[in-house]
């Protein structure tokens, strides 16, 4: 079996396919390595001036590393055998999108440390204590689902491609289409 790629060893061939210097980098797409990465280590720490970053499709177990990513608004880990949110606190005060389906998470603990959290893209995970099965539970009632996952993330605009709009925003907003119609 082939040895796992480093972070470093992927930064290393995204730098000299891409032409540039991932420590000041605000994109970095080390998605779909070959041998696939299996940790996020220290190497990441490198990329202080990222504020998007993949890592899917890869072999990941759990989160790692993010200390130092101070501009981290959008983290893709889709696709990889995460088991748990752990580590996202690093990124809590920026992140702003986590795009993180098709992973093991059976709970979403920490979730809520993410303050500028908007989207937030969960599907096909192990979730028990909300999500999935909650999403079914109210699967003929699409805005129960929407209103328990926005209780939990009162931030969050989208939730696994659906557009998030709570009362309160609608209100404001009709209340804003009104006093222009009197004008």
């Amino acid at each position: 079996m082939a040895k796992a790629t480093t972070i470093k060893e992927a930064l290393a061939r995204w730098e000299e396919k891409s032409g540039q210097k991932a420590s000041e980098a605000k994109e970095v797409k080390l998605y779909g390595q070959v041998p696939p990465v299996e940790k996020m280590d220290g190497a990441l720490s490198t990329l202080v001036n990222c504020e998007k970053l993949s890592l899917s499709t890869n072999c990941i177990d759990r989160i790692a590393n993010l200390n130092n990513l101070k501009n981290l608004r959008i983290l893709s880990l889709g696709r990889n055998n995460i088991k748990n949110l752990n580590g996202l606190e690093a990124v809590a005060e920026t992140l702003e999108e986590l795009w993180i389906s098709y992973n093991l998470i059976e709970k979403l603990r920490g979730i809520r440390v993410m303050k500028k959290l908007k989207v937030l893209y969960m599907s096909n995970n192990l979730v028990k204590d909300w999500g999935n099965p909650l999403q079914e539970k109210f699967a003929a009632d699409q805005n129960s689902w929407i209103e328990e996952a926005t209780k939990r993330v009162p931030k969050l605009k989208k939730l696994d491609g659906t557009l998030v709009v709570k009362e309160e925003e609608e209100e404001g907003a009709e209340g804003v289409e009104g006093a222009e119609g009197g004008i």
